[in-house]
């Protein structure tokens, strides 16, 4: 599977912004995808994640009512929609994928797409 994110850019505080990651291969359907993200100096962290099926999603505290993951299997694309965006959710955001239905480690990852928020 390779994963192509986009959507990143300048968004001013308190606006919206949505990212989204392609993803190559009829079988991503079945896996597990996410988003993570990592902030200068900071160590990556996790945001959201979707079940295969989007059924099910999970979400880091700090994107708890602000971000929203889901998924367009017939695109193959996964999508972040950032809402309500703070100065502290700039950084380089990352999409990842893999089979396990709860991966401690995602094994296929897209390259970045850099988010900045203006305050």
């Amino acid at each position: 599977v390779q994963l192509q994110a986009s959507g990143g850019g300048l968004v001013q505080a308190g606006g919206s912004l949505r990212l989204s990651c392609a993803a190559s291969g009829r079988i991503f359907r079945t896996y597990t995808a996410a988003w993570f993200r990592q902030a200068p100096g900071k160590e990556r962290e996790f945001v959201a994640a979707s079940s295969w099926n989007g059924g099910s999603t999970y979400y880091a505290d700090s994107a708890k009512g602000r971000f929203t993951i889901s998924r367009d299997n017939a695109k193959n694309t996964v999508y972040l929609q950032m809402s309500s965006v703070k100065p502290e959710d700039t950084a380089v955001y990352y999409c990842a994928a893999d089979l396990k239905v709860a991966p401690a480690q995602y094994a296929y990852w897209g390259q970045g797409t850099l988010v900045t928020v203006s305050s």
